[in-house]
């Protein structure tokens, strides 16, 4: 099993805009072989941060999500929001 973080912080007051691409991305990658689960929180001293926590089967579940087309769409919808491209990195036990 991998946990995947993914770390966003969203210009000014885009938020949102944001939430609602989230909820997306999530509902589909539910629909996905490997997907075990996640969640998104937002820092409590910055309501523009958000972590989104996702867990999978292995690695390269993760991979395929990834590198899935229409996730790419969507990704690339949210960074036009973002103060800096998407932060991702992949966690193991």
């Amino acid at each position: 099993m991998v946990k995947i973080l993914l770390e966003r912080s969203i210009k000014g007051k885009q938020v949102g805009k944001i939430v609602q691409f989230l909820r997306q991305l999530r509902v589909m990658a539910m629909k996905q072989p490997g997907y075990i689960g996640g969640e998104t929180l937002h820092a409590v001293d910055d309501p523009n941060y958000y972590l989104v926590i996702s867990s999978w089967e292995s690695l390269e579940h993760w991979q395929a999500w990834f590198n899935n087309p229409e996730r790419q769409k969507l990704q690339a919808e949210v960074d036009s929001f973002l103060e800096a491209p998407t932060r991702m990195r992949a966690f193991t036990y």
